[in-house]
């Protein structure tokens, strides 16, 4: 009686065997990416060995001081820039969604005027805020002047920097936000309103949580094209930037690509920090959505 208790497992473990779903083969890929890895390969062994680089150059500027302070001032037009457009966004945001016809073409009018123009544009125009108006007053409509200061006192190269960096962003950051706002079921507002839930507190409490996971991810983005935009406030001109540090370099040692190499790994430091951050942002505020996606699957 012994015997079939020994052969009924073995059958079992035979029927298991021949029930075990194998792995498809793709040799296509291991041979597509033998392929990539050599050609990469072959790129960073000609770029590392290659002089004209000048890894040398690269190596002895990379933490140099005015590098280092450049990335600080980029930091810091970026942060003030990006919190001065996301205000102005808000504000536009909420003229849209106002009753009043007049405030919602000012907001439109608003957002026409800054995504129309190229930001070099922008940038030059504050440039020359001082020379088109050399005075700020108040005044009588018309009449004497009350109070005024020279315009170059307010509006230095860093105050029109940012003024250029983040109206320009807030026309692009006003769409994100409305487009995040109206992808809210609006039934949600009106049972808000009819349990006498206040204007502001339905904004802040209801439409604002929600509305975070569908502008948190394209804001992320606009904040890394406000990163690289800096470059560009040569226009203004503000002389402290990483671009214009590392270009300085380069115009008095006569080498331009190994401190672009360097202005490069500085943009791609800072940004990867920041896709960091975006990445524990959208799980914070993805939170509720995954879990009713997981009870739904």
């Amino acid at each position: 009686m012994a015997a079939p208790s020994d052969e009924a497992p073995r059958d079992e473990k035979q029927q298991v065997r021949l029930n075990e779903v194998v792995p498809r083969r793709h040799p296509g890929r291991w041979v597509a990416a033998a392929l990539l890895a050599i050609v990469v390969m072959q790129i960073a062994h000609g770029v590392i060995v290659n002089p004209n680089f000048h890894w040398n150059v690269f190596w002895q500027y990379l933490f140099a001081p005015t590098v280092i302070a450049g990335v600080g001032w980029t930091l810091a037009l970026t942060v003030i820039a990006m919190l001065v457009a996301i205000v102005c966004a808000g504000i536009l945001v909420l003229m849209r969604d106002s009753d009043n016809p007049i405030l919602r073409t000012v907001s439109w009018l608003w957002i026409w005027f800054f995504r129309g123009t190229p930001l070099y544009t922008q940038l030059l125009f504050w440039g020359l805020f001082a020379i088109l108006f050399p005075r700020l007053s108040i005044s009588v409509p018309f009449g004497p002047e009350i109070l005024g200061v020279p315009t170059d006192w307010v509006v230095t190269a860093g105050v029109a920097a940012i003024l250029g960096l983040g109206l320009c962003e807030s026309a692009y950051l006003a769409e994100i936000f409305r487009a995040g706002f109206k992808a809210i079921d609006r039934g949600q507002t009106e049972a808000a309103q009819a349990i006498g839930m206040s204007r502001g507190r339905i904004w802040w409490r209801i439409l604002l949580p929600q509305a975070l996971r569908t502008i948190i991810p394209p804001t992320g983005n606009e904040t890394i094209g406000m990163l690289k935009g800096t470059a560009l406030v040569l226009a203004v001109p503000f002389t402290l930037d990483l671009m214009f540090a590392t270009s300085a370099i380069a115009n008095r040692i006569y080498l331009p690509v190994p401190m672009l190499m360097v202005a490069a790994f500085w943009y791609l430091v800072v940004t990867s920090v920041m896709m960091v951050g975006q990445f524990y942002l959208e799980r914070h505020f993805g939170k509720g959505q995954d879990y009713v996606r997981t009870r739904h699957t």
